[in-house]
């Protein structure tokens, strides 16, 4: 499973969203962040490669060891998490997970469990969907997208409702799915730190095109960081993990 993006462009009326975006092969077996401050084209990309955007022109191409996936085969390994999530407040958890399956039978609810206790939300698998917080809605979503096994996990923002625990939990979650060899994500973070911990490969999105690709220490570099986010910062080099450092200033 590869992704390529080709020229691509998208626009919202007279607003240009994506601006020529061209990226990959982006592999099996790998995570790739974006990044980019608000409004650089994040969301969007991630609607296009999930079938939800059209552009205006230019390809979104995956690609499987038979060739080209597209129409239902896409939804069937494609996994979307929206950065806003909506769900049934009728539903317990379970049933909410459940909703996302392909079957109801015993193998999917033993399935279904065996996903909320990796994700962290086994202890409220009962619990209507109406009593949970916006950060534990997010988990439940993410337990839904998750129990479908996509090869494919495009995740929007998905930590950002989340304390600093379950951020690292879910990252960790999406590390060991791709681990495996046969998934892939891509994750939309603003959190730099957390994106060179997690991610194989940092794409850095500025109005609308690609600013910086490569690995976390190629991407992550003050030069790079004054030019898209207006600020100086220092960055460090831990265990050849970069972390970054904002220059306090009078």
């Amino acid at each position: 499973m590869n992704i390529r993006l080709s020229n691509l462009h998208l626009s919202y009326g007279q607003r240009h969203v994506l601006d020529g975006v061209s990226l990959g092969p982006l592999e099996r077996g790998t995570v790739t962040g974006l990044l980019g401050p608000n409004g650089a084209g994040k969301s969007t990309l991630i609607k296009a490669i999930a079938g939800l955007k059209t552009p205006t022109s230019g390809e979104v191409i995956i690609s499987d060891d038979d060739g080209h996936v597209s129409g239902a085969q896409l939804r069937d390994v494609v996994g979307y998490l929206p950065q806003d999530v909506l769900a049934t407040a009728s539903l317990t958890v379970l049933e909410s997970v459940l909703t996302s399956a392909r079957s109801r039978s015993k193998a999917t609810v033993e399935r279904a469990a065996h996903v909320l206790e990796r994700v962290g939300i086994a202890h409220i698998a009962h619990r209507f969907i109406s009593q949970l917080s916006g950060g534990q809605r997010q988990l439940v979503a993410l337990a839904q997208m998750v129990v479908r096994d996509p090869q494919v996990l495009l995740l929007d923002e998905p930590t950002s409702a989340l304390d600093l625990h379950n951020q690292i939990e879910v990252l960790r979650l999406v590390r060991r799915a791709v681990e495996s060899g046969h998934r892939m994500a891509i994750v939309a973070l603003h959190d730099l730190n957390l994106a060179a911990c997690y991610c194989d490969r940092l794409v850095l999105l500025h109005e609308g095109g690609v600013h910086a690709e490569g690995s976390p220490s190629e991407v992550l570099t003050p030069d790079v960081l004054e030019r898209v986010y207006g600020f100086r910062a220092r960055v460090l080099s831990d265990d050849g993990i970069p972390v970054v450092r904002p220059v306090v200033t009078a």
